[in-house]
């Protein structure tokens, strides 16, 4: 019994879902550090002819950034996790006040599931007896351990891949030659680019050829424009 249990738990952790949370977070935050930041540094470099202005304006965007992505990310995950407890309490309450109609509810859901009638009350019946919040939870209202909302694991995520991210761009700002500092910047994003996007792949369990073709396409757009904005307002930084 023991080892199948053990069989069971092996076989569930050869599955992605669970990584989702974190996984989006830390890819999201990733990829905006190194994209942003180096759009910044490029947009000055194409504008300026000395190091400290591409330097002050890196750092102050990867700074500003990881700030802001934490921020963003805690607020927004937070506001997910306000609905459902709000969705929870409300639950609570329909079940003490109309459990027949919740107990027909559940059933139903099981029955477009796929359930004979019968026997999708008597699941329904069964799981009440069990845990009828528990079952409402998951089942009418589609919340479970995976996807359930984690305001700080996702701030934390995000703004930590979002330093280690805008930290790569900062460090070519500060050895690589200052001549064609931008093509140097736009070379080494694309690159730590891609290596972002197979590993995301490659955790996700998704195609590494599609996620670094996506990456990379979007990558250049964006730090296209950026270089284009710092030629065409060509301001001389000194």
């Amino acid at each position: 019994m023991e080892e199948k249990a053990e069989e069971l738990d092996n076989y569930l952790d050869s599955h992605y879902i669970h990584r989702s949370n974190w996984l989006r977070a830390a890819v999201l935050g990733a990829n905006d550090g190194i994209l942003s930041t180096a759009s910044i540094a490029i947009g000055v470099a194409a504008a300026s002819a000395t190091r400290e202005p591409i330097i002050l304006a890196t750092l102050a965007g990867l700074v500003a950034g990881a700030l802001s992505m934490a921020a963003g990310e805690y607020v927004s995950v937070s506001s997910q996790t306000d609905v459902e407890k709000a969705d929870i309490e409300r639950e609570k309450q329909e079940l003490s006040e109309m459990p027949e109609i919740e107990l027909q509810r559940l059933a139903e859901i099981y029955e477009k599931r796929g359930l004979k009638k019968e026997t999708a009350l008597t699941v329904a019946k069964e799981l009440t007896e069990h845990d009828a919040l528990g079952a409402h939870i998951r089942d009418e209202l589609g919340i479970n351990e995976i996807s359930q909302a984690k305001p700080m694991q996702a701030a934390f995520a995000s703004g930590a891949a979002f330093t280690v991210g805008g930290l790569l761009p900062f460090l070519v700002t500060l050895f690589l030659p200052l001549n064609s500092m931008e093509y140097w910047l736009y070379g080494f994003a694309l690159f730590f680019l891609i290596i972002l996007g197979a590993l995301a792949a490659k955790t996700g369990g998704s195609s590494i050829v599609k996620a670094i073709a996506r990456i990379t396409f979007w990558g250049t757009v964006a730090m296209g424009l950026t270089a284009l904005v710092g030629y065409l307002f060509n301001v001389n930084m000194v």
